[in-house]
């Protein structure tokens, strides 16, 4: 057993020496998750306001100013023009001057006093999904609320007291994120995409460098067994990992207020079973790719794009595709997005998560002994 220590520690001071002498890349290793979070959680939101809404008043009545004042009151709609045609709504859609367009038919004063129904018309941009989406449903629920508000008046005319009559009154609340921040929902997820990308990277080339620098076969020579050299491989990165997983923490508390509502044990032992189980996936790619290039190309590919896509990080994993469910399995940023969020906003701790951290645990493991199988079977060569 001291010896096999021994063996690990000699691999371990070597690691380190490596990056002694590359302090660059250190440093990159270091700062590049917080240059990623920062523009990660800045450049991607799914908040939407102040949607640039275009106008068009054909009926030019108080009963038409009144419904338009709806608009400009509103936080969400930022009325940027008054426009006189048909022709200037496909004008600022195409321009991106506008996102949302509000048309009020000639006779709308007229039919509201009549008793009859207003005819407006709510055009909306449809490129962009999202905000497409969300402008409709508040356009719908600003409508809503001034039809309402006009039934109350008729009434009001009529001598009718509405009060008496029986009314739904739904009371909404939204729970772990009421604000419904983006951020809040982002960038506990954006931490283990972050993670995932640095640990991957930067373990995958680790193997393949021994091989380029000569040394592969003074280590095959050794009495040093496989398992031994893949652990003493992963500790370095494991401390380098574990820093960089501080520094997000922090900065996600301090600049954006992410808050902490569970067990920071849970999200630490958490943190550090996928840093274990990314870290492995690194040695297996580093272990089968031939050169630095394949194995810097493979760990973009294995470890952004699934942990961008397949993790729960921005689209719920309920929404996609079934098949595409199951391979999201096989990659330990969907643990740990669960793990993120459920420790940050939820309040979770142990007992709600202990699923997803057997998992982690149990995937480090295997990643670590076939990365070892492969390692000697390609050395065997």
């Amino acid at each position: 057993m001291r010896s096999a220590l021994s063996r690990i520690g000699a691999i371990v001071q070597k690691e380190f020496r490596h990056l002694r002498r590359d302090p660059r890349m250190l440093l990159a290793v270091v700062l590049m998750p917080v240059i990623q979070l920062l523009l990660f959680a800045y450049a991607i939101s799914f908040d939407v306001d102040h949607v640039p809404t275009l106008v068009i008043d054909f009926d030019q009545t108080p009963a038409s100013s009144t419904y338009l004042q709806q608009y400009d009151a509103s936080p969400f709609f930022d009325v940027v023009e008054h426009a006189q045609s048909l022709d200037d709504v496909d004008a600022a859609f195409d321009a991106n001057t506008a996102r949302v367009a509000i048309i009020i038919q000639a006779g709308f004063g007229r039919s509201l006093a009549a008793g009859g129904q207003g005819q407006v018309a709510v055009l909306v941009d449809g490129s962009e999904p999202n905000a497409a989406k969300v402008s409709r449903a508040y356009s719908v629920a600003l409508n809503q609320l001034y039809g309402q508000q006009l039934t109350r008046e008729w009434a009001d005319q009529q001598g009718l007291d509405v009060s008496s009559f029986g009314m739904l009154e739904p009371r909404i609340r939204t729970w772990y994120n009421p604000e419904r921040r983006s951020s809040d929902f982002l960038i506990p997820g954006l931490m283990a995409v972050i993670i995932a990308i640095v640990t991957v990277q930067q373990t995958a080339v680790t193997l393949v460098r021994e091989r380029d620098l000569g040394t592969q076969e003074q280590l095959e020579v050794s009495p040093m067994r496989r398992i031994e050299l893949m652990v003493g491989k992963l500790l370095p990165w494991t401390l380098v990992a574990f820093l960089d997983v501080a520094l997000i923490t922090v900065l996600g508390r301090t600049i954006f207020g992410i808050p902490l509502r569970g067990a920071a044990p849970a999200f630490a032992l958490g943190a550090m079973l996928f840093v274990f189980a990314s870290l492995g996936m690194g040695l297996l790619i580093s272990a089968v790719a031939p050169s630095l290039d394949t194995a810097n190309i493979m760990a973009m590919l294995i470890a952004f794009l699934p942990s961008f896509l397949l993790s729960g990080f921005a689209f719920a994993l309920d929404q996609i595709p079934v098949w595409l469910q199951w391979i999201s399995y096989a990659f330990p940023a969907r643990f740990m997005v669960t793990i993120s969020r459920g420790v940050f906003l939820k309040g979770a701790g142990f007992t709600e998560l202990w699923p997803e951290m057997a998992a982690l645990a149990l995937y480090a493991l295997v990643m670590l002994l076939v990365s070892s199988l492969l390692y000697g079977r390609r050395s065997s060569r």
